[in-house]
């Protein structure tokens, strides 16, 4: 993709069916829902757990418990950051116990894996699950660690110089999946995750 500043290549309806084929996909993976919880990284992870959750609900009939997770003390990078860029931390809450049960990690975009990495570190301060599976709503590729999702929306081939931005009607107000060429910073580096 080039020649474009900004590319919508999701919108709402297209969320919908691939937040219904993620569940199913969970749902069958897994053989039903039995020892299973739902953990969504803050920020739109979260309201794509709890969408997640309330599919397999209407599948199923049964309420996954769902989780959250914040893993801004525990990113790699978080020494590089000036005091004008201090993280907001917000609640990890994970009110059930994740011994020897199934987690399914959700998370919105999956990039160079740093964000995964950083919630697998936090989840085992809460105990020591059966698995950990991954679903994201993208996977945009670049992965700077061995992590992969087991449950993708969409794969979406990207240059390094595109950011992908997701848009949730509970945070932004509006549901949609944008690509976004993104301006190099200073010293020729484009942002990471």
């Amino acid at each position: 993709m080039t020649g474009f500043d900004r590319a919508r290549i999701m919108d709402s309806d297209d969320i919908r069916r691939a937040v219904t084929r993620i569940a199913h996909e969970i749902v069958e993976k897994n053989h039903g829902t039995h020892g299973m919880v739902l953990v969504g990284i803050r920020k739109r992870g979260l309201p794509l757990a709890r969408r997640i959750a309330d599919t397999i609900e209407r599948i199923e009939g049964v309420r996954v418990p769902t989780g959250a997770l914040d893993i801004t003390l525990y990113r790699d990078d978080l020494q590089l950051r000036t005091v004008s860029q201090q993280p907001i931390v917000r609640p990890t809450e994970i009110p059930f116990n994740i011994d020897g049960k199934l987690v399914v990690l959700i998370d919105d975009v999956l990039y160079t894996g740093r964000t995964v990495r950083a919630a697998l570190d936090e989840l085992v301060d809460f105990g020591r699950p059966r698995a950990i599976q991954l679903a994201v709503l993208v996977d945009r590729g670049h992965r700077e660690l061995p992590i992969r999702a087991d449950f993708v929306g969409k794969n979406v081939p990207t240059a390094g110089n595109q950011a992908v931005q997701v848009k949730l009607s509970e945070e932004d107000g509006v549901d949609e999946v944008v690509i976004e060429q993104i301006a190099e910073a200073a010293g020729g580096k484009v942002p990471r995750d």
